[in-house]
This record gives structure tokens, C-alpha cells and sequence, in this order.
């Protein structure tokens, strides 16, 4: 990843070129935008791109990655550039970690809980202690991944029915549902949680950690990188649910950003430029580290994330999944 750079966010379809050393990005309109790749951290997608391998190897020499979202706000997938970054160490001790059962799911229920916590944190309301007392007792007792995710799954259905009291109708989510959401709220929770996931994605690529190498979702979910997964769950609260809670408070979202049919909804154009824009704010956000001694963004605080996991693999420190202080 380049040392200074940013997220360029594509709400609309475009086309991307190479011109020189600089990408052009020509929209609808016809107007192009030519940025410097060396001024790029990643792209996201949000709609249809086209782009040749010219384009692809200019962001490939310069470690960027390009996220792609589906039209219903799903991580459809992205083009990532070569391991630079890759350590043999790193990578034989993070194999032996997920390859340790006890440690793997002592790990798995640190990123389980402190979801939960943060999920309370976000809602801010007294209605979900219960269900975290019950799963703080559970979770000691839950030997494997499928146990873990099973226990979240119940709080977590908890926890979206806590919101959906603080929702206006036609915003609750009535149930979670994916791919395709069915209906305005959770196709804003889908496409949030999506670009935390693209986040932690591209945090891991500027560590020596293997991306498809995880704790809590490796034996749930092969097709992806288990441990950009894994470490989304501490970070969705702060970005889905609780966006989604202050964006119907301060009425920001309108029935007219989300395209909706039978069974099915997504974010119309307007709306993606606006949950872009709330990401985007939020990310820029900062909050005083007590350990570092100065303000992080929160999007730093995902990168100190991932490198809490390569202190435990290379130090053994033990890893305490982020909680917000603040």
C-alpha cells in the first residue's frame, strides 16, 4: 500500500485507465479524473467498472487494491496486488495458531464478545444486558467455531430486534436477511458492513499476516478471507448499526435511496453516494489513543488492529479485540 494515500470511493459506472503514471477515471458524464496511483490506498466500487490490464498492472506496481460491490451491497470480490508484504515467520506462526484448537477458539470467542459489547455500546440501551449476561456464561463453554457463531447468532437477532425499536418502520430490518437483503434497513447494514470488511482487507495487506488465514470463520466460511472476517466483527457495530440508528435519527436516509422490490432492496444511486459519505466521515473520525499518546483515525484503528494479531504471532502477546474508550 502506498505510505500516503487514500480511499477513492466509485459511487457511479465508470471507466478506468492508465495515463502515464496516473489513473483516469472517465464517468457517465464524460468528464475524467486523473489521480496520481501513488495518491491511492484502494478503490471501491460501488457500480459497474471497466477497466483493462493496463489499469490493473499500474495498481499492481503500486500495492493497490480495487473492492467491487455487487448491486445488492455484497463484497463481489477484489483485485489485490502481489504479497510484498509476506513474512515466512509470520505466516508459519499464524498456521500454527489457527492449526491449535483451544487457542483458536479462545481467540474466536474474544472477537465473538467484544462484538457483543461493542453492539451494546452502539445501541446504547439497557435492553440487550440480558442477552450479553447470557452469552458472557455461554461462551466458556463453546469449544468450536460453529458453537461461537452459534451463540453470536443469538444475540445478534437480539440485538436487530433491540434496534428495530429505534428504527422508523420503514427502516427495520425485521429479521437480518442477505443476498439479497429484503428490505431498506438491511440493505444499508449490508452495504456498511461490506466496506468494513474491504477496510480490514486492505489493513491486512500492509502486514505480513495471510488474509485467508482465520480463527473464528475458517471453518464457516472457505470462500473467503477468513480473517478479514474475522477481524470486521469488532468494527460492524461502530459502522453498521450504529450509522444506521444515527442516520434515522437525524433523518439523513429517504425511501427514495433505496431501490426496493418484492423480496428484495438495495441502495438506489443517491443512496450510495450518501453511505458513502457517511463512511467516509466516520473513517476521518479521530479519537485520542491512550497508548499511543495522540488522535487515530478510526480508520488507523483498524490498521492497529490487524497489527495487534502480527504482535501475537511474532511476540505472543495476547490479543484484546478492539472495544471503544471513548
Amino acid at each position: 500500500m502506498p505510505a500516503v494515500g487514500r480511499t477513492y470511493w466509485l459511487t457511479e459506472p465508470c471507466r478506468i485507465r492508465r495515463e502515464d503514471n496516473s489513473v483516469r477515471v472517465e464517468r457517465a458524464d464524460g468528464s475524467p479524473v486523473r489521480i496520481p496511483v501513488t495518491d491511492i490506498r484502494d478503490l471501491v466500487a460501488f457500480d459497474h467498472v471497466d477497466i483493462n490490464t493496463s489499469a490493473l498492472s499500474l495498481l499492481s506496481r503500486n500495492g493497490v487494491t480495487l473492492h467491487v460491490l455487487d448491486h445488492y451491497g455484497n463484497h463481489a470480490g477484489h483485485f489485490a496486488p502481489s504479497d510484498s508484504m509476506s513474512s515466512a515467520l509470520v505466516l508459519r506462526s499464524q498456521v500454527e495458531l489457527t492449526a491449535d484448537t483451544d487457542r483458536r477458539a479462545a481467540i474466536g470467542r474474544a472477537l465473538v464478545l467484544a462484538a457483543a459489547e461493542n453492539l451494546r455500546w452502539a445501541l446504547d440501551t439497557d435492553l440487550l444486558d440480558p442477552a450479553l449476561t447470557v452469552l458472557r456464561e455461554a461462551l466458556p463453554d463453546c469449544k468450536d467455531a460453529d458453537a461461537i457463531m452459534g451463540q453470536e447468532g443469538n444475540y445478534r437477532r437480539t440485538g436487530w430486534a433491540v434496534l428495530d425499536t429505534q428504527l422508523p418502520a420503514w427502516l427495520r430490518l425485521d429479521g437480518r436477511t442477505r443476498r439479497p437483503p429484503t428490505n431498506a434497513g438491511n440493505a444499508f447494514i449490508s452495504y456498511m458492513n461490506s466496506l468494513v470488511y474491504a477496510r480490514v482487507l486492505t489493513a491486512l495487506r500492509t502486514t505480513p499476516l495471510h488474509p485467508a488465514i482465520g480463527f473464528l470463520h475458517s471453518d464457516t466460511d472457505r470462500r473467503r478471507n477468513t480473517l478479514a472476517l474475522d477481524l470486521a466483527e469488532p468494527f460492524k457495530p461502530l459502522f453498521a448499526e450504529r450509522l444506521l440508528r444515527r442516520a434515522a435519527s437525524q433523518k439523513t436516509l429517504k425511501p427514495s435511496d433505496f431501490e426496493t422490490e418484492v423480496g428484495r432492496a438495495s441502495l438506489s444511486r443517491t443512496g450510495r453516494k450518501k453511505v458513502a459519505a457517511l463512511m467516509r466521515e466516520e473513517l476521518d473520525t479521530t479519537v485520542h489513543h491512550r497508548r499511543l499518546k495522540r488522535k487515530v483515525s478510526y480508520e488507523e484503528l483498524i490498521h492497529l488492529e490487524a497489527l495487534k494479531l502480527v504482535r501475537l504471532c511474532l511476540e505472543g502477546t495476547p490479543y484484546k479485540p478492539f472495544r471503544p474508550w471513548w
